[in-house]
């Protein structure tokens, strides 16, 4: 018998250390060569980790959630080969220690979280009023008597309180001589809910201690650092988008076998045909190296909602296609990250990024950049309204419009308040007269 350390090996340039997302075996399990040994998240992916040797697992290096150094050792696997055996040395130095120093240490499978124990009451504390037993024929009512027939003494306010609290006056024990107002304090202290429930109420759930892990450790940083680095600004106005989606219900009417459009195609088409105009928009700034690079080519981060997480899929050369292929390639890159098979170079390299909540976008956002860009987009819900607008004979007339308002949020750094407000109304007169979007 001969035992392998595995060692975490390098899965990417620049990358220091990996954090464990999820274990696919357990010590004392047998693992064959080529099987799933564990998840791995760097700062652009996950990569899974296959057994280079088949044996048994006796040791894991941590739990869910720890952070591994590249060149440290990952699993060490009992093989049947004699001799000593070990994964190839690496240059890096390994700083994280095994967790588990035997083949019957406890297996690892999940996150373990601790749950207080339960302290003892401390001396001097005022113990909860014993309570009555169980009426045997059946519970009294707030106004009515106790178990024994004797009638309740409380006051028409302690009634009227109880009633609304649901609690029955035969169950609450009274100090002295009739229920007063502190007698029904206590019960509702010490009952632990027993007995009553507020007509309406909700009862409480246990409290619910979870680790910050993988994909959500990693946009809480993310989104830490944006908000720590870069001073935001936010800047929304309304566009009158019923041309739009007029002109886009007739060209879903007559898609054939192309894809059904949404509203995003047609604001791309118009994010990409302004940008020449605010290359300052499209830019990413290297805030330590003091330099600010304004990209001919606009990477548009599409951001996209998983069960993992908050994902960015990277829709490239946007300013190269038409509705009808970034249509497909919305629907493409959505679902390759809700499946969790987008590929590296599909989640990084963006120049700019559109985050829409759909249905849902409420009246306004103030999204958070997507660090190192220096702006992002947020169209909002679309809602129906009564609009002010001329008619051809110069006259006022009301008519029904379709009405949404678009946020951008801009880095103070690089981008100044006109020159945001200036682009979005450059996007608003392409997206109020549309016909100009499929314009030479």
């Amino acid at each position: 018998m001969a035992r392998y350390s595995f060692r975490l090996p390098d899965i990417g340039e620049g990358i220091a250390e990996a954090e464990i997302v999820a274990w696919h075996v357990k010590i004392g399990e047998r693992v064959e060569e080529d099987a799933q040994l564990a998840d791995m998240m760097t700062d652009k992916a996950t990569v899974e980790m296959e057994s280079p040797v088949s044996g048994i697992v006796v040791e894991l290096a941590g739990e869910v959630g720890d952070l591994i150094p590249i060149g440290s050792t990952l699993a060490v696997i009992e093989t049947d080969d004699e001799g000593a055996v070990d994964a190839p040395p690496t240059d890096t130095p390994v700083e994280q220690e095994i967790v588990a120093e035997t083949p019957g240490a406890e297996e690892i499978s999940d996150v373990e979280v601790a749950t207080p124990t339960p302290q003892p009451a401390r001396a001097g504390l005022v113990e909860a009023p014993s309570l009555p037993s169980e009426n045997k024929s059946g519970p009294s009512t707030s106004s009515g008597q106790t178990d024994h027939g004797a009638k309740v003494l409380a006051s028409p306010a302690v009634r009227a309180r109880a009633a609304d609290l649901g609690v029955d006056l035969g169950q609450v024990h009274a100090e002295g001589d009739r229920i007063r107002h502190a007698d029904l304090d206590a019960f509702l202290r010490y009952s632990g809910g027993q007995g009553y429930h507020a007509p309406g109420a909700s009862r409480a759930r246990a409290d619910e201690p979870i680790k910050v892990i993988g994909m959500r450790r990693k946009i809480a940083e993310n989104m830490a650092a944006s908000k720590r680095a870069i001073p935001h600004f936010t800047y929304v106005d309304e566009m009158d988008v019923t041309a739009l989606e007029e002109m886009r219900a007739d060209l879903n009417a007559n898609r054939g076998g192309r894809p059904k459009l949404t509203m995003l195609p047609f604001l791309i088409v118009a994010i990409c045909r302004t940008i020449p105009q605010f290359p300052m928009i499209n830019a990413r700034y290297d805030d330590e190296a003091g330099i600010v690079t304004r990209y001919g080519a606009v990477h548009l981060g599409m951001a996209t909602q998983t069960d993992a997480g908050l994902m960015v899929p990277v829709i490239r050369d946007a300013q190269d296609m038409n509705v009808w292929q970034l249509a497909s390639e919305i629907t493409r890159l959505a679902e390759a990250a809700r499946t969790g098979k987008a590929k590296v170079d599909e989640l990084s390299g963006s120049t700019l990024t559109i985050t829409s909540l759909g249905p849902l976008g409420g009246i306004a956002t103030t999204p958070v950049i997507n660090r190192p860009e220096v702006a992002i987009i947020g169209p909002n819900k679309i809602v129906e309204r009564p609009v002010f607008a001329k008619n051809p004979q110069g006259g006022d007339e009301i008519r029904r419009a379709k009405l949404m308002n678009l946020s951008i949020s801009c880095d103070h750094r690089v981008v100044d308040g006109w020159d945001a407000a200036s682009y979005v109304q450059a996007l608003k007169k392409l997206v109020e007269t549309p016909v100009l979007l499929f314009a030479d």
